[in-house]
């Protein structure tokens, strides 16, 4: 095991870190993280003999645009990486190959990659539980071989599925509303990594800055925060052949 491990997280609403530590901790007995969806994170260069494991959810068969935004902040210098694109069971088409490229192109070297499951952020019976007991001892598994992969000095890079030029995503074209339980807290306004919410006036989105990440959902203390509910039933529908079957974690080493 070494001694370090620093984890690039963007997890709105908390999947996809939990499911990057469970690799993480397993690779190094200190592991430091980074929030990419503060946006007061200041830019950082590693260096040959640092180890980051970069983790995003999948929007749309895509990582997050704010993400790779901000993941080109962070400068490898040859830093050993693991790349996880995290999805809530309905498929994750290019964004793992994405984030390899993303990284690549910032000076990573990635020796690992893994398409890994959570729950969904806005159908919560998709993946719900995810990750589960299963989940945690496949990945504590694979996390262990990373590290011995690395105490070996292997640089491998592992070949990961996906298709260039990239599937096109426009995101989706709605945001959550407030509620009337709103009582205007402002939890929403500060969370949201876009800042698509009024810190003035928390029940006014700006839609065309919102990723529609659930992160305010999520975070809301008074449950006040929704997607509309005409768009919840549809997307519910469109995603219900994928409730009928289990998803794997599929692991690149």
């Amino acid at each position: 095991m070494l001694d370090r491990i620093t984890v690039l997280h963007f997890s709105p609403t908390g999947g996809t870190r939990r499911a990057a530590l469970l690799i993480a901790q397993q690779i190094a007995e200190q592991v430091e993280e980074i929030d990419l969806c503060r946006p007061d994170t200041q830019a950082h260069s590693f260096g040959k003999d640092d180890v980051v494991l970069t983790a995003g959810p999948v929007y749309g068969g895509r990582l997050p645009a704010l993400m790779a935004e901000r993941l080109r902040a962070y400068r490898g210098e040859g830093a050993r990486a693991i790349s996880a694109a995290v999805y809530g069971g309905r498929a994750y088409e290019d964004a793992l190959v994405e984030l390899d490229d993303l990284l690549g192109g910032q000076g990573f070297r990635v020796i690992a990659s893994a398409a890994l499951l959570a729950e969904h952020s806005i159908v919560r019976p998709l993946a719900a539980g995810r990750p589960d007991a299963q989940d945690e001892a496949q990945l504590a598994a694979f996390g262990a071989r990373i590290a011995a992969k690395l105490e070996q000095g292997d640089l491998a890079a592992p070949h990961t599925p996906g298709n260039r030029p990239y599937k096109e995503w426009a995101g989706m074209p709605t945001a959550p509303q407030a509620t009337e339980a709103c009582n205007a807290c402002g939890t929403c306004a500060r969370e949201c990594p876009a800042g698509a919410i009024s810190a003035e006036n928390p029940a006014q989105t700006d839609a065309a800055r919102c990723i529609t990440c659930m992160r305010c959902v999520a975070v809301c203390p008074q449950k006040a925060r929704a997607l509309p509910a005409p768009v919840l039933q549809m997307l519910s529908q469109k995603l219900a052949p994928f409730m009928e079957k289990r998803q794997e974690n599929e692991l690149y080493l």
